[in-house]
């Protein structure tokens, strides 16, 4: 698998295969991690989809503070989630990003399996949350305010197979982070 940066990119990915994939559409940052077996391809978005992908990332800088950039959307293809392709991708793209000069990394996340995936690439809790109910995550962070974000989500409409992932996390505690290479 290879991670790739491409400024200004603009890729159509099939819905059915993706979450969130109207959202690469627009021409912005995104980062992608690319399948071994299959040669990507980039065709206009106009006309066909991308091929190749893994898994995707969008990101933008922030409009208020010129050092700080955000993971907008983060999209893993449907028969390849679980295996911690998001996750590698994000610690990846966030070591990146850091290299060309940001200082801060920023996500929102409005789901456990983000926030557990996010938490392992390095990310932590601010304990703010948007209008919308994500938690804002930050990058570098000390991560010490982990137990309060999975409390937040504890408070919201969860299926059984989201408590019992939950429940899961809040016993074992902070995850450990994976490598960005």
């Amino acid at each position: 698998m290879e991670f790739v940066v491409r400024d200004d990119a603009a890729f159509r990915l099939d819905h059915e295969r993706y979450a969130y994939a109207g959202k690469f559409v627009v021409p912005g940052g995104k980062a992608v991690a690319l399948a071994e077996d299959a040669a990507p391809t980039f065709p206009d978005p106009r006309e066909d989809y991308a091929e190749g992908i893994l898994a995707a990332i969008a990101f933008s800088e922030d409009r208020t503070d010129p050092d700080a950039v955000w993971l907008r959307y983060v999209t893993v293809r449907a028969d390849r989630r679980g295996e911690g392709i998001g996750t590698r991708l994000a610690a990846w793209t966030t070591a990146r990003l850091h290299e060309r000069g940001y200082g801060t990394v920023r996500i929102a996340v409005n789901n456990v399996y983000s926030y557990e995936a996010l938490s392992k690439a390095g990310f932590g809790f601010t304990g703010r949350e948007t209008g919308l109910a994500e938690l804002v995550m930050v990058h570098p962070s000390d991560r010490s305010r982990y137990d309060a974000g999975l409390a937040l989500l504890a408070e919201r409409d969860l299926s059984d197979d989201e408590r019992a992932f939950l429940g899961e996390k809040r016993e074992r505690g902070s995850p450990p982070v994976v490598s960005p290479e």
